[in-house]
């Protein structure tokens, strides 16, 4: 008899993804939609509602359960996302709106936490009891298994690492509110107020280059950063190897505090720009960490591990 159908939601700031699945196949079927930018709860739970309907189609009456892994800071007690830096939401209730309209068992952990459940389920965490998984896209994420257990702290948020403290001069504010967070820097969302910091801080190391052009123009992006330093624009180097010093250090901490095997890196950051981010971060961290260096490598689920992750949220079937 084959597993039982389950759905698995990725909620994030940009997308919001849902996908049919099982333990036996994975991701049978899949959709995305940009996320709804509301601050309306309700809005939120629609907008899943309506994929969840559409990924199932006629085989809805099937799902067994539902997982969750959604950007955070979350209340894991209540099921609820909080007020997230990189999205308007405030105090959605996702298991109560979801287990309300379906009528299925419904499990929420960040989206990071997913991951990590989902790599080692799914992807290159197999066997592996100390694991830890990465994301850079448009916030800093990361999910931690240690001694084969998943972390979840207090209220879900134990691994909260892109608002570790990386810039103790707190040079940038982070979208939280903080300062000196390495999400400020080094995530897609805030890396180009760092670069605006940067190029408006040194104007001698940028006067006339194409960079300060797409700063003061307030069109930069990370992709047009990315893009760039590809094309071997040396200010674009300049910044992608600050990045890379910062990116070692946030590697470095995690290392050191959670001392995993086998460190897998997704987010688009990372995933359309392999070479730029990894290759500074693999040759320089031991510089940074006591304890032995880890394997580093890009995650072989690519873009979907929240919903592998999700999925096998949903298909355990934690108490």
């Amino acid at each position: 008899m084959s597993p039982d159908l389950v759905i698995g939601i990725d909620i994030g700031a940009t997308n919001i993804r849902a996908a049919l699945g099982s333990l036996d196949r994975g991701i049978i079927k899949k959709i995305a939609e940009h996320t709804v930018r509301t601050g309306d709860p309700e809005k939120v739970i629609e907008q899943i509602v309506r994929l969840i309907k559409t990924v199932a189609g006629d085989q809805l009456a099937e799902i067994k359960a539902i997982g969750v892994g959604s950007i955070g800071p979350l209340d894991l007690k209540k099921g609820m996302i909080l007020h997230t830096p990189n999205a308007p939401f405030k105090n959605v209730p996702v298991v109560e709106g979801l287990t309300e309209r379906f009528r299925v068992p419904v499990y929420l952990l960040n989206d990071c936490n997913a991951a990590v459940l989902g790599e080692k389920v799914f992807g290159a965490g197999k066997n592996i009891d100390n694991l830890f998984y990465i994301t850079m896209s448009s916030g800093i994420g990361g999910g931690a298994i240690v001694d084969g257990r998943l972390l979840f702290g207090k209220d879900g948020n134990a691994v909260e690492i892109g608002h570790i403290v990386v810039d103790f001069e707190g040079r940038v504010e982070c979208g939280c509110g903080a300062r000196g967070h390495w999400e400020a820097y080094c995530s897609g969302a805030n890396l180009p107020k760092f670069v605006r910091y940067l190029v408006r801080e040194y104007p001698d190391k940028f006067r006339g280059s194409e960079l300060e052009k797409l700063v003061e123009t307030g069109s930069l992006t990370s992709e047009k950063l990315f893009e760039r330093a590809k094309q071997g624009d040396r200010h674009a180097l300049m910044i992608v190897d600050e990045l890379g010093k910062i990116n070692t250090v946030g590697f470095a901490n995690i290392n050191t505090c959670y001392d995993p095997e086998l460190i897998t890196v997704g987010g688009s950051i990372a995933l359309f720009n392999q070479q730029l981010v990894l290759d500074p971060i693999i040759k320089n961290i031991k510089d940074y960490t006591i304890n032995r260096v880890p394997k580093i490598m890009i995650t072989p689920l690519g873009e979907d591990i929240v919903l592998y992750g999700a999925i096998a949220l949903a298909a355990t079937r934690p108490p």
